[in-house]
């Protein structure tokens, strides 16, 4: 599925559906270039899960575990990482195959650990459609 967003607010939007519509189990993949708009949707996801409060990128952090919504919410944001070993320090096997929702921002930095079974979004940017319009594509494998 493709979408096109033009603000902010339309991607977070998407991103709430997203996670309205999220399973115990799933895992979602999230690439892009920097200022893309990955966070926004990861917000949307959260929202959309019922986590309340704040929810920011955890790029010195690697994992933000959230469990104050309709299912536990492990974000991911693997910018930083070095190499995959790192992911085993975080115990991200515990996150990957649990009952919650996953998301990993940067994804295509592990993509040897990663599960077959995913949903992969790609945001992109468009600059002659606005400085605000994205093109999101979501794909389930």
């Amino acid at each position: 599925m493709v979408y096109e967003t033009r603000s902010a607010q339309e991607t977070f939007a998407l991103g709430e559906r997203i996670g309205r519509e999220a399973k115990p189990g799933e895992i979602y993949t999230l690439t892009g270039d920097l200022g893309v708009g990955k966070t926004v949707l990861t917000q949307g996801v959260a929202s959309g899960l019922g986590i309340v409060g704040t929810v920011n990128s955890p790029t010195f952090t690697i994992l933000q575990v959230y469990e104050n919504g309709r299912l536990p919410f492990y974000h991911f944001d693997v910018y930083r990482i070095g190499d995959e070993e790192e992911m085993e320090e975080i115990g991200y096997e515990d996150c990957f195959f649990g009952g919650g929702v996953c998301l990993i921002e940067w994804a295509e930095r592990i993509s040897g650990i990663l599960p077959e079974m995913r949903i992969s979004i790609l945001i992109e940017k468009d600059l002659a459609c606005g400085l605000d319009y994205r093109k999101i594509t979501i794909n389930n494998r």
